[in-house]
């Protein structure tokens, strides 16, 4: 069957972007459909990008893991919401996770608290240990994780937790 210029031509562009960065299946999808080019020769060009290893969903998901864990500060719920959406399967994005150092991951969910208690305004400790909470779930950490770390702030007198917020007297 005769290529059409279209295949080929959407075909080395998809092959010359998968080579320049990391690309899922669905990125790929998308691009081919804002191409114009017809469903059932997207599927045939993902096939041959997936064939010789343009493609490859499990690189793909430990790269995106650990760019949205180290540069955008995203916790895990986050990144597998992240991930869903571009429609990987359960068991790479449980493996691509499943990489991410406990401790790091603790240790860099504290920093990020920590940091971002000094721009914080409250009218007392309750008040700034919502703030913080609901800052540490919009980023896509766990509300369980969170509780605790806030908890043994308050908990511990040696830390800074009273620069936050003034007290009214």
């Amino acid at each position: 069957m005769a290529e059409s210029a279209l295949y080929n031509t959407a075909l080395a562009r998809a092959m010359a972007l998968c080579s320049g960065s990391e690309h899922c299946m669905e990125e790929i999808r998308s691009k081919l459909a804002a191409w114009k080019v017809g469903e059932a020769d997207s599927e045939r060009i993902i096939n041959v990008l997936v064939r010789e290893n343009f493609i490859n969903e499990k690189r793909y998901a430990e790269a995106y893991v650990k760019d949205k864990f180290r540069h955008n500060k995203w916790g895990r719920i986050k990144i597998r919401a992240g991930l869903r959406l571009k429609k990987i399967p359960a068991e790479l994005i449980s493996t691509a996770l499943g990489s991410i150092d406990n401790e790091t991951y603790v240790n860099s969910l504290r920093e990020m608290i920590s940091a971002h208690r000094k721009s914080v305004r409250a009218k007392n400790q309750f008040d700034l240990k919502g703030k913080l909470y609901r800052f540490g779930l919009s980023r896509g950490f766990e509300s369980d994780l969170l509780y605790s770390i806030l908890s043994a702030e308050s908990a511990d007198p040696d830390q800074e937790g009273h620069e936050g917020y003034q007290e009214n007297h």
